[in-house]
């Protein structure tokens, strides 16, 4: 159970431009699909729902400019969506799917589980805050449960991906299945004390004297981990100087230009940065590396299906709304579900 979103059901019917008589609220029909009906009090949650993930929303007022934008921008959607839904409960009914009474005391049993409201008093005072009952739980289960059926058993059962199709999608999009090149560095920072904000130079100096000290005795041979833990200034210390991995592309052009002169196990001279000197050895570099077709085939499947499944659920869709009968009873509404629709896009 999630917390209700601070905004009346009033601001949304204003929009709708829906009469806002009291007795109507529950009971007003906004469109009938195939004898079933969606309500405007059913719209109107789906609004609310929806506006609760708007976090730029939750110190607004009722009436603000911005409520109203987001209500319009909205409602389009969701209506193509609510109309959609019916449609697939419709069709699981047709062929014969139902919730019985131990899947749903499963399923309940899981909610309960899932959001520790395993005592019975907690769960009525959680169905409450919801403005539901416990019947009106099972029936938004039940129609979850009759559209994953219609997916499953009606189209991702039907969708199959051939040889060539996976290939083509791998030779198209091989971005997708590399990973990037990183390097891993270790540092050693010598800080310059500063006072009030200026710089000593003598201090400068002595500090970078330090630096090309700490250089010296990595060259002759001593542990890199070892000096920075003894020496340096920087947090990495306690990891022996280790930095990374990095990725590439996100260093300033100026580190990639300076990392592509260096070979592994490379040591820079003293370089000056807003806190002193620092040291950088290149410990490891590891090219773009992308993956072989055997290596990817089970993510290409998985994108590949995902792709087919969506073209396929929307041909579904669109034959059971070519065969629906579909009554508006307000035509704002109405708008909003043909603009919906015309800029979805074609499968």
């Amino acid at each position: 159970m999630t917390k209700r979103f601070g905004i009346g059901l009033t601001v949304v019917a204003l929009l709708l431009a829906i009469p806002l008589r009291a007795a109507e609220v529950v009971e007003q029909v906004l469109v009938r699909i195939n004898g079933d009906i969606l309500t405007k009090s059913e719209f109107e949650q789906r609004q609310v729902t929806a506006l609760r993930q708007r976090q730029e929303l939750a110190n607004v007022t009722p009436d603000s400019p911005e409520l109203k934008k987001a209500i319009a921008e909205i409602t389009p959607q969701l209506v193509l969506d609510a109309i959609d839904e019916l449609l697939l409960v419709q069709r699981g009914r047709e062929l014969g799917y139902k919730m019985g009474d131990d899947q749903f005391n499963s399923i309940l049993g899981n909610i309960k589980k899932q959001n520790n409201l395993d005592d019975e008093a907690k769960f009525q005072a959680a169905l409450k805050s919801e403005g539901m009952t416990l019947a009106d739980l099972r029936t938004q289960l039940e129609k979850q449960m009759l559209v994953q059926q219609v997916m499953s058993r009606e189209i991702a059962q039907k969708i199959s991906i051939n040889d060539d199709e996976a290939r083509a999608y791998y030779e198209s999009h091989k971005q997708e299945f590399s990973t990037p090149a990183s390097i891993t560095l270790r540092e050693i920072l010598i800080e310059v004390p500063t006072s009030n904000g200026a710089i000593n130079v003598a201090a400068d100096d002595a500090a970078k004297e330090k630096a090309l000290s700490a250089r010296n005795r990595l060259m002759g041979g001593e542990p890199f981990a070892r000096l920075a833990a003894e020496v340096s200034d920087a947090g990495s210390k306690a990891n022996g100087g280790l930095i990374g991995p990095l990725s590439y592309t996100d260093l300033a052009p100026d580190l990639q230009k300076m990392i592509d002169s260096m070979k592994v196990g490379d040591i820079t001279q003293p370089l000056r940065t807003p806190r002193g000197y620092q040291l950088l050895k290149l410990e490891e570099r590891a090219d773009v590396k992308v993956k072989t077709f055997e290596e990817a085939r089970d993510e290409i499947g998985n994108k590949v299906g995902d792709q087919k499944l969506a073209a396929e659920r929307e041909r579904y869709i669109d034959r059971l709304r070519d065969q629906a009968t579909i009554v508006w009873r307000n035509d704002e509404l109405k708008k909003a579900y043909e603009q919906a629709l015309a800029a979805r896009p074609k499968a």
